[in-house]
């Protein structure tokens, strides 16, 4: 005991020691460049260091780390303005220390008992972000240097290279330095910035095209420290049914009966001058502001699409809450008080992101982000320009081109803040007569009597429906009184009455996902409907295609650009009439609420989804008009193109006529026969005979194209059918060898391919060569594949279909931008 005394004493020596050397803040600082505000700090010119003056220990802020200038490559996702994730953090002391810890809010007791608190603290762990040596001190304040910790890669941006395998690069510290421009204090936040260099070796294809030297990859990176909430923010109860983001964490204090996991939505803090007004304005209303770097006319349709959501707010019962405009010339775009819609550019288009500054403890929004990729409105064009383009010299091009351009901006502006609102998506609105902006729409092309393509109607105007519902759950101010949970709750049940709905990312992106009316970028109330009006549509554009869709004296293998997503124009309804075989429809139904909790779609509705399928695989639809395939020529000097924008192929310098087709067969067969839509065919087949099962769909799809009846006489087209065929052969060995396909399934399909084999066998010595080879050719392959030889499954890699997504706003799917945090 005594040994445990004296050193105890020895400390506490050394600590007095210590303190009675350190200096006080005033003098340490005396001659530096001070700056006031949430957190002072001070700037030693001479040694180039930032020193942080603590004044409050103990006390949790928010900090998160931002990318101020970017990359330029959306595969890399370095994009200028993208945000990294908040942490609550506080400075603890520890004699000459101090720690700047994140407490563990994953993992609460929402109780008053100190002692119940402390447990739960006690038994997670939490973080120690960074340590620091205290330099100096006076009354209570501590200064420390910040350098240290600023002088990093805060961002991840070394693992985002290494992941996206663009080489292996760290940071190099002497090529990184301060940057005191945006090195600012705030009322409510502090703002540091740094020149962060990484250097390394063997830089990747995405890193050399947008990078001048791909060695030395130099980015400002951004530091906040961000002064929490008050206390006057009041949590609302998350429902899976109401179509709005949130947190969730582990609340040790809840009784043993009640979920152990509590949630709350994300919302801004927004309260009504009047509560008790059925209509009242805004003690503080909502503005977003709009980056002048984006050109006119695009910031104006941004700025419209925005300012839709005033309709939601207003239908919410508020009066001019929800507002947007030009970020003032003497504003900061730091601040933590401005709302920011920024304007991003990058080497290729991409995603738009709409994030959100939260605190995690309570859901509240402090500050969004949007991010618009400015290339975006190009692809938009580009569509456009497929559809409805004559150029021809002297006259001007028509004005429907742009005009689809704006609106699906304006669109993108509504989706994008819809994020920083804390709306997710709902994939299952486009279903429902455009009833949300937050869904991925597919522009609307109607045919008119003369069998012209028109484009009045590619997208919806203003707000939809499901969004006045959303903002309703997560925005309404009750009054004095009302109990909160039965008023949330009939918002829920009378929306369920009109017919609405929501489903999001994980009900609509997975390719094997099963239901028949949630999907991406399709259109139309019944998806088998709107896939054959899109067929029309395509068959149209292509018919119409000539060298009009180009400006005059732009290179004609440039065609192709414009060819790409008009050939392709069916790809996303194709995928969402297939999710009609083997659908299954739900909801996100809860005990009570009187939905239909799941249901498969009915067996007719799946056969006439397989035959409208079935039918964009026949020669005549994948074969391109010989008038298309005349203007094609190798690409010219100086005009390489974006490989991922065009047809790949095997014949070198020239255009491969049957690529296209061979992409398209690729997404489609893909589809038909995902592992997880067999083995669903199986399930459903297993639980109710009049539903089809995998032998029937397969059987199908073998009927019709290699046993179909039409004979394909013209070369090209007979060419096609051989490649298509060869190509189902090769997704039943896939499906029969996956391993993520249930028993049942990998069974059906070996044995259609035994029964196929045994089919083709006497017809090898019919027909010409070609039809023999080919013959001789799968039935071999499949006698491989069965004998267990690798050579079986060996086949001539697909061409993959050119990018599609984004021709919408997206990533959306990278969390926790726009989803659950």
């Amino acid at each position: 005991m005594q040994k445990y005394l004296y050193a105890w004493l020895a400390v506490l020596l050394t600590s007095l020691s210590t303190l009675a050397q350190t200096p006080t803040i005033k003098a340490f600082t005396e001659g530096m460049d001070k700056q006031e505000g949430y957190l002072p700090f001070y700037y030693d010119a001479k040694k180039g260091k930032i020193w942080l003056e603590i004044s409050q220990l103990d006390t949790e802020l928010l900090y998160y780390p931002t990318l101020a200038q970017g990359v330029g490559s959306n595969d890399i996702g370095l994009d200028r303005g993208r945000l990294s994730s908040e942490h609550i953090v506080k400075f603890q002391r520890s004699g000459p220390k101090v720690l700047m810890v994140e407490p563990n809010y994953a993992y609460r007791a929402l109780s008053d008992d100190p002692l119940e608190r402390k447990a739960v603290e006690e038994s997670f762990a939490q973080s120690v972000l960074w340590g620091f040596e205290v330099a100096a001190e006076s009354g209570g304040h501590v200064l420390v240097e910040l350098t240290p910790f600023l002088m990093q890669d805060a961002v991840g941006a070394v693992q985002s290279i290494s992941r996206t395998k663009q080489g292996t690069f760290k940071m190099d510290a002497s090529r990184s330095a301060l940057y005191l421009e945006r090195s600012k204090n705030f009322p409510k936040n502090t703002e540091f910035e740094t020149i962060i260099t990484l250097t390394g070796d063997n830089p990747g294809g995405y890193l050399r095209s947008v990078v001048p030297s791909a060695n030395a990859v130099t980015m400002h990176q951004h530091h906040s420290f961000v002064e929490l909430p008050d206390n006057g923010y009041q949590t609302r109860a998350f429902d899976p049914r109401a179509g709005v983001n949130g947190i969730e964490f582990f609340d040790y204090a809840s009784p043993v009966g009640d979920p152990l996991i509590k949630s709350y939505i994300a919302r801004h803090r927004l309260q009504k001058k009047n509560p008790n007004a059925a209509r009242s304005e805004a003690v503080e209303p909502i503005v977003y502001y709009m980056d002048p770097g984006a050109p006119e006319p695009i910031r104006s349709a941004l700025m419209e699409g925005t300012a839709w959501w005033n309709q939601a707010f207003e239908a919410a019962g508020y009066i001019n809450a929800f507002q947007v405009k030009l970020l003032p010339p003497d504003a900061d775009p730091m601040d933590i008080r401005y709302n920011l819609i920024q304007w991003v550019h990058r080497s290729t288009r991409g995603w738009s992101y709409g994030g959100s500054i939260m605190d995690p403890r309570t859901g509240e929004i402090l500050k969004g982000k949007v991010t618009l990729g400015s290339l975006r409105v190009r692809q938009d064009f580009l569509i456009a320009q497929g559809l409805v383009a004559k150029y021809e010299e002297g006259k001007a091009v028509s004005d429907e081109m742009m005009a689809l351009s704006l609106a699906r901006l304006r669109q993108l502006a509504a989706h994008e803040v819809g994020h920083t609102l804390g709306l997710p998506h709902n994939y299952i609105a486009s279903s429902i007569g455009r009833a949300s902006v937050m869904d991925y729409p597919h522009p609307q092309v109607d045919i008119k009597n003369d069998s012209t393509l028109d484009l009045s109607h590619a997208y919806a105007v203003g707000i939809g429906d499901w969004d006045k519902i959303a903002i309703d759950y997560a925005y309404r101010e009750f009054p004095k009184g009302t109990n909160e949970k039965e008023a949330l709750n009939k918002i829920i049940t009378d929306y369920l009455k009109t017919g609405q709905g929501f489903l999001t990312d994980q009900d609509a992106r997975p390719a094997g996902s099963s239901h028949s009316k949630t999907h991406l970028w399709d259109a139309g109330s019944n998806a088998v409907d709107e896939l054959d009006r899109v067929m029309k549509v395509r068959k149209i554009a292509l018919n119409n295609f000539s060298e009009k869709k180009i400006p005059v004296g732009m290179p004609l293998a440039t065609l192709q650009e414009v060819l790409v997503p008009m050939y392709l124009f069916h790809r996303y309804q194709v995928e969402a009439a297939t999710k009609v075989v083997g659908g299954v429809d739900y909801t996100y139904a809860v005990r009570g609420d009187g939905q239909v909790a799941v249901a498969p779609v009915a067996g007719a509705e799946q056969r006439r989804a397989l035959k409208s399928v079935l039918a964009a695989l026949q020669p005549e639809v994948l074969a391109l008009p010989r008038s298309i395939l005349k203007m094609l020529p190798p690409r010219p000097y100086g005009f390489d193109g974006n490989p991922r924008e065009l047809f790949s192929g095997r014949t070198g310098l020239t255009f491969d006529p049957l690529a296209p087709a061979e992409a398209a067969t690729t997404l489609t067969l893909g589809f038909i026969l995902h592992p997880e839509r067999a083995s669903r065919l199986e399930a459903q087949k297993a639980l109710d005979a009049s539903l089809p099962g995998l032998g029937e769909v397969v059987d199908a799809l073998v009927d019709d194209t290699w046993k179909a009846k039409t004979v394909t006489k013209e070369s090209y087209q007979a060419a096609i059918r051989r490649q298509t065929e060869i190509m189902v052969v090769q997704e039943l060995m896939n499906l029969a060898a996956s391993e993520d396909a249930s028993s049942a399934a990998r069974s059906v399909a070996l044995f259609k391919l035994n029964e196929l084999k045994k089919w083709m066998e006497p017809k090898q010595a019919y027909g010409d060569e070609q039809q023999r080879a080919h013959y001789f050719a799968a039935a071999k392959k499949i006698e491989l594949f069965e004998n267990g030889d690798k050579e079986g499954l060996t086949s001539t890699k697909p061409n993959a279909a050119p990018d599609g997504s984004p021709i919408d706003p997206g990533q959306d799917w990278l969390e926790p931008i726009c989803g659950w945090k």
